[in-house]
């Protein structure tokens, strides 16, 4: 008997329909995209790895995804998981956010079983399309023997911690990358294979404060950035910034002094940096201003981190010690 997987529809690029083989970029013209169910029949996979269960949540492009939707999808998937016969759940995602919520996910899921998921950068009508390919791996590393409880990022034939993993280019098929950690694990063929497992132990948030996050912006360093951003965050009620400086962490030193205004006014800071990758230097400066060192989380993930915090209404240092931790 096959293993019984729910699949949840969202859209994307996987289940968007081009003009024809060769619509490789603006396929989201026609505005076309299957549902759950459709989309399995099309690629004609029902039956063949597992026994799938489509589920239809929203067929919407990736870049219109907000709290409120993580809100509902996080409590589709424990209405799913109370069906103890339930290997796992994948989730076709349109990959522009795919690793936020992936990140997301990961901070307000607790369940017994993997959630896995998946995209593709080419639309399910393109030649060579990498949507067969994908949804076939996640569902592989759903039941595999050596799949624990969690979170993961299955595209390319390879298998991501959402923590790590960040989209690095717009049209390529290995545009998915850890940066500095690499892989958690591959997909070779019917064989699932992974090479590290995650110590790190996420804090878990309750999954009704995704429907209250207030408001966290990211401020973008360059060469001559003054403060005026920062103020407008300010101004608009922002009660997090998130600063995506240079390097190790660094803005120029207008960015500085708005963000330690910010700090004096009660918004929390934290800096990261625009590199996508490394540590974030918790100097002996940003810390006399009470800016909040990001770690090794990029500018993206580290506003939702920031916003959960904030909305689970923890002290200035609960959350520099839950950034520390991770």
């Amino acid at each position: 008997m096959l293993a019984k997987i729910a699949f949840i529809g969202t859209g994307g690029t996987i289940a968007s329909i081009g003009t024809d083989q060769f619509d490789l970029l603006d396929y989201n013209a026609s505005q076309q995209r299957l549902d759950a169910a459709a989309l399995i029949e099309r690629i004609g996979i029902q039956g063949t790895i597992a026994d799938i269960r489509p589920v239809n949540f929203r067929q919407i492009d990736s870049t219109a995804i907000t709290s409120g939707d993580w809100a509902d999808m996080t409590d589709l998937c424990y209405q799913l998981a109370e069906d103890i016969s339930l290997r796992g759940i994948v989730i076709g995602h349109g990959t522009a956010s795919l690793e936020e919520t992936a990140w997301v996910l990961s901070l307000v899921l607790d369940l017994k079983i993997p959630v896995i998921l998946t995209g593709s950068m080419r639309p399910l009508t393109g030649i060579s399309t990498d949507a067969h390919a994908n949804l076939a791996a996640a569902l592989r590393v759903t039941i595999a023997p050596t799949t624990g409880p969690g979170v993961f990022v299955v595209i390319n034939d390879e298998i991501h911690d959402p923590k790590t993993v960040t989209k690095t280019h717009t049209l390529r098929l290995g545009a998915f990358q850890s940066p500095w950690a690499a892989p958690v694990g591959y997909v070779d063929g019917t064989e699932v294979r992974f090479q590290q497992v995650s110590k790190r132990k996420n804090e878990t948030f309750a999954r009704d404060l995704l429907r209250e996050m207030p408001r966290v912006d990211i401020s973008y360093s360059h060469v001559g950035a003054d403060g005026y951003a920062i103020q407008s965050f300010v101004a608009a009620g922002a009660k997090g910034i998130v600063s995506a400086g240079f390097g190790p962490g660094m803005a120029t030193p207008a960015e500085t002094a708005a963000l330690h205004e910010a700090v004096k006014a009660g918004v929390v800071v934290v800096q990261s940096s625009r590199t996508g990758a490394g540590l974030v230097v918790d100097s002996a400066h940003h810390q006399s201003l009470g800016i909040i060192a990001g770690g090794d989380i990029n500018p993206q993930k580290a506003r939702i981190l920031l916003s959960l915090c904030l909305a689970a209404g923890y002290s200035h240092g609960d959350i520099a010690e839950v950034f520390h931790s991770l």
